[in-house]
């Protein structure tokens, strides 16, 4: 598979509008792990492929318990500048809750290793809104994850999606439903006690010190192009999309024959327009009326003017010249909020 991939990488080689990367992101799966000499493999062919921004972010997703020091050192050695460690929770009892692998002393360790292995740029996810009786779980986590000194940290809703276990218990009503009221509160009680501390919240689920954004998701909330390679992968060049193929048994037919295996889709005019306003409203930069209008060849200021309009009375935006940015109590509406910009299908 490893090999494949290089392959396709090689294959892809002129699918980006411009030749240097600015980015790269090992993700999707368990990229972690990766050996030494799988890592170097990729690394190495992306760097004989494109040329590598000298100051270029580049990101390994991974799980506590894939994470020692010897394994953190050898990223290093390889290139790794960034860690997006998938924690959740440094609560025990909510770990089991998730079902994760990985305990509570892995949770912290694992940051500790990174840093002390010279990988300084570090981000963690955690998950809100897990049912307690309180919110001192998620006050404690939060305390842990300011203790360690962690420069971006990443937080999400727990969600519960009908074809997973959660789905499964909610319908035989072994768990509750997800208490709206609670996850709000939650939500407020991060936003707050990060911004006293110096995080910035630049994406509705992102926040960071020191400017410290992730430079490669920021790319796809501003609709910048990007290559991407692996089974299930998705690419994007500013007016198409490429999605590859999700079977791994096609996937290393397709490549031992040289074929690229990916399927081609034209993003309508409201696909790109939509696309621009469900991520970039997210986030600290908003979108810009004008990009709108480019994307919807001029269809969007007339079409949402009376819903912008109505959305400002309501304190859910506000419009600054050109741009389109979400209020405090917008944000815990935004997608609903671009929903209702979204501009409408041609039949």
């Amino acid at each position: 598979m490893v090999a494949a991939i290089a392959k396709e990488i090689v294959l892809r080689k002129d699918y980006l509008p411009a030749r240097q990367l600015e980015t790269i992101y090992f993700g999707g799966g368990t990229p972690s792990m990766l050996d030494t000499h799988e890592l170097n493999l990729l690394l190495n062919t992306i760097k004989d492929t494109f040329e590598v921004s000298e100051h270029a972010e580049i990101t390994l997703e991974a799980n506590p318990d894939d994470l020692d020091g010897h394994k953190l050192r050898q990223l290093a050695q390889s290139g790794i500048n960034r860690l997006s460690i998938g924690i959740q929770s440094f609560h025990q009892p909510h770990l089991s809750f998730l079902n994760r692998v990985h305990n509570a002393v892995e949770a912290e360790n694992c940051v500790k290793l990174a840093q002390q292995a010279g990988i300084t740029n570090i981000s963690i996810d955690l998950i809100y809104a897990i049912p307690a009786d309180d919110h001192s779980i998620l006050k404690s986590d939060i305390d842990k994850a300011l203790q360690l000194g962690v420069s971006h940290i990443s937080a999400y809703c727990l969600t519960i999606e009908p074809q997973t276990a959660f789905g499964s218990w909610l319908k035989k009503k072994k768990i509750q439903p997800i208490d709206e009221e609670f996850a709000a509160q939650q939500f407020e009680i991060l936003i707050d006690a990060l911004a006293q501390k110096g995080y910035e919240q630049y994406e509705i689920s992102n926040f960071a010190r020191d400017h410290q954004y992730s430079k490669h998701n920021s790319s796809y909330w501003q609709q910048r192009p990007y290559l991407g390679v692996g089974p299930s992968a998705h690419s994007y060049n500013g007016e198409s999309r490429e999605s590859n193929i999700a079977n791994n048994a096609k996937y290393l037919s397709a490549l031992d024959k040289n074929e690229i295996p990916a399927t081609y889709e034209k993003l309508s005019i409201a696909n790109r327009t939509n696309e621009y306003l469900l991520t970039g409203l997210r986030t600290k930069w908003g979108v810009k009326v004008s990009e709108l209008d480019r994307l919807s060849d001029g269809h969007f200021a007339t079409q949402s003017k009376n819903t912008l309009d109505a959305l400002v009375k309501k304190d859910w935006i506000l419009l600054k010249e050109d741009t389109i940015l979400l209020t405090a109590a917008g944000k815990l509406f935004a997608d609903r909020i671009a929903s209702e910009l979204f501009l409408e299908e041609d039949d």
